[in-house]
């Protein structure tokens, strides 16, 4: 039942677990005898979404909104450094230009 690729698991494994442990009550180590998932594992999948709710398994690739904001800001932050590089060097070249 695992859709594993090695050992990272499809967000959709991940909801369902956690879903089996805090929606229908059961044990993490039923719900991992049955996914063949490690205890541990299932465990670790249910503090995460308890610590972050729906932003715990944000998937491969994607960032959690907050993470993506500070992303965001990082770039934007270097593309205004660049800008006021290449507008000092055009400061530069205009006043040495006009003397």
């Amino acid at each position: 039942m695992t859709m594993a690729r090695g050992r990272n698991y499809e967000k959709q494994i991940k909801e369902e677990a956690v879903s089996l442990v805090i929606d229908q009550g059961k044990s993490k180590a039923d719900v991992a005898r049955e996914m063949e998932i490690p205890k541990s594992t299932v465990a670790n999948w249910v503090d995460q979404y308890r610590d972050k709710g729906t932003d715990a398994f944000v998937g491969s690739g994607n960032l959690s909104a907050e993470k993506q904001s500070e992303k965001d800001l990082q770039k934007r932050l270097r593309d205004l450094e660049e800008e006021n590089k290449i507008l000092k060097k055009a400061m530069r070249i205009f006043t040495n230009d006009q003397r």
